[in-house]
């Protein structure tokens, strides 16, 4: 029921002194809710979450207050710039959660206090169905609605039971994970509950509570002593203990990036989770149980804090210890090779202490072990770094010179496995047979993406997105909001269905990106859909109206454009151009060897039907001559790779076609067999759009990039066929 603005009329079921609202700005009026939201360096996500719910209190009285515990990401600035009608608050350090919450409720003057997180997405009626329900039970002094993950799955924290010995254990031990539709060991999550059901719980989460002022009034502020997590238990665990009701209303949904505030320090943010839950059961059980009963769960908490620090640990040194296995298979294999038997492992072991220390080294000076874990190529060059330095001890230092060919052996296996099972990995999660959250490949294995707007109104995000080079987005069509829009184009991209369809896209085409322009879309629709397709295992990512960024799951993309001023053109430099030019001979006189002499015999018995091909590929540029086959499609790419061969043409480069006009920076680049364009060419691109692929491939050169491209054209060549 939408709560008016006029005053003139009067809104049924609500207080007395909320019948009568006068208008936003009048300083007398007095708001139904106070929203309040505690942000810490999430800008793009706090920009969000303030849009989405000035639309969900479109006609609710209300006032929104944002304290920032001192980001230094802009957020401040936004506020002022963007949102002057909110109230904002701002800290000089990080008082954490409940100290900053506690500086907006002492000035709130709302019926309805709400606490929301500055990572979430609130539905257009989320607000409006909350005080209908509180209205309908007044023995509600807290509620709570549906969170969703993401990935549109429930966010099981949302409805929860207070870690009391029985609980605890069950969480503790895995019982509640093995079995979570029984009664007895689900209480944790209440897992045995259907997820659209109105529920009493215990407790609820705090990235969204809305609490009943007269209940706020008893419980009073949050304690202060809980820093970031353990708060929302205990202020759940007072108002219960205060005689008032807490319910789960699943009849509306939020989403929920979960961790956004928290997630540049994991480990500092587990100890002060655990911390907190050890402070909660000290404060409130401490009296109330048994004093074995009491320390045999504050043991519990400890020891699965070890755990968890144990297992967050492990992940930093599993790609090292991963890396030191292919190693010792490497040096195993190299023994094997030379000596018929492993006996002399041990002997090997003064060697292999000190050589396994220089490629680890290497590695992680290549950056293997922070930001591109899985890149082949930094790998491969941290191999070979390592390949080179462990040769110069084998001739400088003769203690280390057991067997000159086991090491030089040990070391061209590490090359190719250090750097081979990374592209592997990544090869195996194209098909979908292993998970991966990293980078992946700037062309090879971009995930397919759907792109949800209303494209016949004007979508500007189009031409942004398909140019989204190395990002990792390979944008296959389009969802639009009109029915009418199933079968035309826009921007070059074909209109797939229409959003009550979407969910039958994403499983037939396979979708792993579903981008919402949120300008265009309703977020109760957005909602919606990511609900009806949470079982699709598809990432879903948001651009907000003013087109700069993609808000994903503990992501932000940039869409800004990059200034071109100052641009590196890679193949301007000679090395580069002779690295790319040694690339095309070698892979180039392979094929040849191979198709060579088959396209010259089936050239002589088709002789007569041979179709001559003049190719004119730059200006003032000498032709082509290429004699095409009237069969065996494979084969006519032989003359092609004859030219490539002589260096008039490239494996990877622009477009074969003439042109009198080349802009400067394509002047570095030959006519190629493929390229960014040509294998982008199904979308549509403009003239403009392909300019800025070959300005990225321009820039981005690499070996490894021109392998992926010749990879996704052959991949794309067979799908065709």
């Amino acid at each position: 029921m939408p709560y008016s603005m006029d005053t003139n009329v009067k809104t049924p079921h609500l207080p007395a002194a909320e019948q009568t609202p006068t208008p936003q700005n009048h300083p007398k009026r007095h708001p139904v809710i106070s929203v309040i939201i505690v942000s810490y360096n999430v800008k793009e996500f706090l920009q969000q979450c303030l849009l989405s719910i000035r639309s969900a209190l479109r006609n609710i009285p209300a006032e929104i207050f944002v304290v920032d515990n001192a980001s230094d990401d802009g957020s401040p600035q936004l506020i002022k710039e963007q949102f002057p009608d909110v109230k904002l608050i701002q800290n000089t350090r990080n008082e954490g959660f409940s100290r900053a919450n506690n500086r907006a409720l002492k000035q709130a003057k709302g019926q309805y206090l709400v606490l929301i997180n500055p990572d979430t997405i609130t539905q257009e009626d989320t607000f409006e169905r909350l005080l209908e329900f509180m209205q309908t039970h007044p023995d509600a002094g807290m509620v709570g609605c549906k969170i969703l993950n993401p990935d549109g799955s429930l966010q099981l924290a949302c409805r929860r039971s207070f870690p009391s010995p029985w609980v605890a254990f069950t969480r503790l031990t895995g019982l509640s994970l093995l079995f979570p539709k029984s009664r007895l060991f689900g209480r944790y999550n209440l897992t045995f509950l259907p997820e659209d059901q109105v529920a009493e719980v215990e407790a609820i989460s705090g990235s969204f509570m809305m609490m009943r002022r007269e209940a706020f009034e008893q419980v009073g502020l949050l304690d202060e002593s809980f820093f970031l997590y353990g708060e929302d238990l205990d202020w759940c665990y007072r108002t219960i203990q205060a005689g008032w009701k807490i319910y789960y209303v699943p009849d509306t949904q939020i989403i929920h990036f979960k961790g956004e505030s928290s997630k540049r320090s994991r480990l500092d943010s587990l100890l002060i989770f655990y911390q907190s839950m050890a402070r909660f059961v000290k404060k409130h059980f401490r009296q109330r149980y048994f004093f074995i009963t009491y320390y045999l769960l504050i043991i519990a908490i400890w020891l699965r804090a070890a755990l968890s620090f144990f297992q967050n640990s492990f992940r930093s040194i599993a790609l090292p210890l991963l890396d030191l296995a292919f190693m010792q298979l490497s040096l195993a294999a190299a023994i094997f090779i030379k000596f018929g038997h492993l006996e002399f492992w041990r002997d090997y072991l003064p060697v292999n202490v000190v050589y396994s220390s220089v490629w680890l080294l290497s590695l992680a000076g290549w950056g293997s072990y922070s930001r591109w874990k899985f890149s082949f190529f930094r790998a491969s060059a941290a191999a070979l770094t390592g390949f080179m330095i462990n040769s110069a001890f084998t001739y400088f230092f003769k203690q280390f010179a057991f067997s000159r060919a086991v090491v030089l052996m040990a070391g061209s296996f590490n090359v190719l496995f250090l750097g081979g099972w990374r592209l592997t990995y990544k090869l195996l999660h194209l098909f979908r047979l292993v998970p991966f959250k990293g980078t992946l490949g700037r062309t090879l294995l971009e995930r397919k993406t759907v792109v949800v707007g209303n494209f016949s109104r004007g979508e500007r995000i189009l031409s942004k997105l398909k140019t989204r080079i190395g990002k990792g987005y390979d944008i296959v069509g389009l969802v639009s909001l009109n029915p009418d829009d199933v079968g035309r184009s826009y921007n070059g991209l074909r209109v797939l269905a229409s959003t009550d369809n979407l969910r039958d896209i994403v499983q037939r085409r396979n979708i792993q990106d579903v981008i919402f322009s949120t300008h265009r879309i309703p977020y109760d629709q957005i909602l919606r859909m990511i609900s009806e397709c949470r079982s699709s295992k598809v990432n879903f990512k948001l651009i907000p109206s003013n087109l700069e960024v993609i808000i994903g799951k503990a992501s932000i993309d940039q869409l800004s454009d990059v200034p071109l001023l100052d641009v590196d053109y890679r193949l301007s430099h000679a090395g580069h151009r002779i690295v790319k030019r040694m690339f095309d001979f070698i892979l180039s006189s392979f094929v040849l060897l191979g198709l060579g002499l088959p396209y010259w015999l089936a050239r002589y018995r088709f002789r007569k039907a041979l179709r001559r091909l003049e190719l004119h590929i730059g200006p003032n540029g000498e032709p082509i001559i290429i004699h095409q086959l009237p069969r065996y499609r494979i084969l006519n790419l032989v003359p092609y790779l004859w030219w490539v061969w002589k260096g008039r043409l490239t494996l990877v480069g622009r477009e074969l076609q003439s042109s009198d006009k080349l802009p400067a920076a394509e002047r570095f680049l030959k006519p190629g067999l493929t390229g960014l364009v040509q294998v982008n060419r199904e979308k549509g691109l403009t003239a403009q759009e392909k300019e800025r692929f070959q300005l990225f491939y321009l820039t981005h050169y690499s070996p490894l990039l021109d392998l992926e491209i010749l990879i996704k054209a052959i991949l794309r060549y067979l799908k065709k066929a």
